[in-house]
């Protein structure tokens, strides 16, 4: 059986490709420079997503001497216009919050935080909404996030347990936790993301 790879170097390299002719097409839509500056954000940290075994490292562990600065810097350049155009939609808000997230030596989790609940309100959608729930877990701590955790129905996304377990584990509620990670492992679809799960449930 094929082990499925957490990322595919040249779909994410096509994306970004097809983003630049986008906005050479159309300069002055605001959304198409969000997307364009949400994946260059987006492509910059992938050298930093996946260790040395490929195995996967979430945003806290990585080392952030691997992103593209370069590519960093254009995208924040994107953002800043979006900025100065004030006509946010879901693109500028999510490439925003992906420029927070690369700037500086740390994430400032209120900020990621502000825009999330801007986000909310033009992409009312409950994965908008599991994602927001971790900057609250950040900002405001486990609890307050696991109780909007609790109160989202997502069917089959492996996600939704999986932070449910993180939440868990950090309120020292370590038999739900391990229940949450085996219901994440099952629903998880790719090898590299159920190992983390693994890895993650065996701690």
């Amino acid at each position: 059986m094929a082990v499925k790879r957490l990322l595919r170097t040249d779909l994410c390299l096509e994306a970004v490709r097809l983003a630049r002719a986008l906005a050479e097409l159309m300069p002055d839509e605001p959304e198409v420079i969000g997307l364009l500056a949400l994946l260059l954000l987006t492509e910059a940290r992938r050298p930093a997503r996946v260790g040395p075994s490929g195995e996967l490292v979430v945003l806290a562990e990585q080392d952030r001497s691997l992103w593209n600065r370069e590519l960093i810097a254009e995208g924040h350049d994107l953002v800043r216009r979006c900025l100065r155009r004030a006509q946010p939609g879901p693109y500028q808000l999510q490439a925003a919050i992906n420029a927070v997230h690369t700037d500086g030596p740390a994430t400032d989790w209120a900020q990621v935080l502000a825009l999330y609940d801007q986000l909310l309100q033009h992409a009312p959608t409950p994965i908008v909404a599991l994602n927001r729930a971790v900057a609250v877990a950040e900002v405001h701590g486990p609890a307050p996030a696991l109780a909007a955790v609790d109160e989202l129905d997502l069917p089959g996304y492996h996600l939704l347990p999986a932070t449910r377990a993180d939440l868990l584990t950090r309120l020292g509620r370590t038999a739900e936790a391990v229940a949450a990670y085996d219901e994440a492992i099952t629903l998880a679809t790719n090898d590299t993301e159920r190992t983390f799960l693994q890895t993650r449930r065996a701690r």
